[in-house]
């Protein structure tokens, strides 16, 4: 996986069948972790919030725990094809004191019961607040895509 990837975990589908999340109401969460975890991967069992929450990336000096909540979520279909997409973009400013450790970007459900993850973007690390503002930019096309076949 290269930098900047992001990853939808498998059960996610699974989880969307079983009405685990509501896209189009659900709070949604994004939430930076460290390497001190083993590298989230698509195939993770069952991701939840939890299973990385101890890693996070400390709070404070501009990174506030557990992550920033997405503003603008939206679910649109057309030809088959759910987009979840957001209206903007999550920014972490610049800090002379911020985190110096970030890995990985996880995007969590913070509704759902457990706080089932969704998926998450190897931020390439380690990313510091320190050097600058730490940004992600959502893909103009959708955070992610749902195909519905026959």
């Amino acid at each position: 996986m290269a930098r900047n990837d992001w990853v939808t975990f498998e059960e996610f589908s699974k989880d969307l069948a079983n009405g685990v999340h509501d896209l189009g109401d659900d709070t949604l969460t994004v939430a930076l972790i460290t390497n001190a975890v083993t590298e989230p991967i698509a195939a993770c069992a069952t991701p939840r919030w939890a299973d990385f929450s101890a890693n996070e990336v400390a709070d404070g000096n501009g990174y506030t725990s557990p992550g920033e909540e997405l503003s603008g979520t939206s679910i649109a279909e057309a030809a088959g094809v759910a987009t979840l997409d957001d209206s903007g973009n999550v920014t972490w400013s610049q800090n002379a004191s911020g985190f110096t450790d970030a890995y990985w970007a996880i995007l969590y459900n913070s509704e759902a019961e457990n706080d089932e993850a969704i998926g998450y973007l190897d931020m390439g690390g380690p990313v510091s607040l320190v050097d600058g503002d730490v940004s992600i930019t959502w893909n103009a096309s959708g955070i992610l895509t749902v195909t519905v076949s026959a």
